[in-house]
């Protein structure tokens, strides 16, 4: 294995493959408690918006049978639990505990948890059958993954043949001049949000910097295709601050 191999971004820090999913673990422990009121004022709400449009997209029907992977606090199981109804089921997944038991608890509060499962569970290694999942979503979670490629083959195999994935992450802006301002933004006002409200500046800093590694559009749109799915595209929300992938699997 070369050098290259043995590392990986934690934002702009290099760091050893074997280490990076503890320290995203780590950051989002951190943050877990505040998490929901840091997006927020983060995005001004606006994040809300970008996950009703996703969860516009799913295609579910009562009955149906859906997965979020990186799902933390549960907004978009919410919503699923919705789709799906009483007979349908949900999973609501995450790497990190404490984002899982925020999220297990904000769904009880919403009188949503009865036909919901809440499993802690590794993108890159999905613990469930093949072909289980209607849809799949992930919301503001595969940038934090190490092997992203395995983290969308492990979705696509456990979604069912004409199954849905839909990716909602941030992205690379494409409106003229908004670069400029969201980078600014993101490297001075974010981490003194961070600061200020979740006392973590550190964590926040890391949060701006793995959004600027993070695959632009075209480059994920063609990953998700390496990974076997078709019908591939993708919606630019907010300028391409956000950006929605789809796919299906055959």
């Amino acid at each position: 294995m070369s050098n290259s191999d043995r590392t990986v971004d934690f934002g702009y820090e290099k760091v050893a493959r074997a280490d990076k999913a503890g320290r995203v673990r780590s950051v989002f422990a951190s943050v877990a408690g505040r998490y929901d009121v840091m997006n927020d004022l983060m995005s001004f709400g606006v994040h809300r918006l970008w996950k009703q449009f996703a969860l516009s997209l799913t295609g579910l029907r009562p009955g149906g049978c859906a997965l979020d992977v990186a799902g933390g606090t549960g907004d978009l199981a919410a919503g699923l639990l919705r789709q799906v109804g009483k007979l349908g089921r949900v999973v609501l997944s995450d790497v990190n505990p404490q984002m899982l038991e925020i999220g297990r608890d904000r769904l009880l509060d919403r009188g949503l948890a009865g036909n919901v499962e809440c499993i802690v569970a590794d993108a890159e290694r999905l613990p469930f059958e093949d072909n289980a999942f209607d849809c799949v979503t992930i919301g503001f979670g595969l940038r934090n993954v190490t092997d992203k490629a395995a983290a969308l083959a492990s979705m696509y195999r456990v979604l069912k043949p004409g199954g849905q994935l839909l990716v909602l992450e941030f992205s690379t802006p494409v409106a003229p001049g908004l670069k400029s301002i969201y980078d600014a933004y993101s490297f001075k006002v974010l981490p003194l949000l961070g600061r200020l409200v979740a006392r973590d500046e550190a964590s926040y800093r890391y949060l701006a910097e793995s959004i600027r590694m993070h695959p632009d559009q075209e480059a994920l749109l063609d990953m998700l295709k390496v990974a076997g799915f078709t019908q591939t595209r993708y919606h630019n929300l907010t300028g391409g601050i956000v950006a929605l992938h789809r796919g299906y699997k055959i």
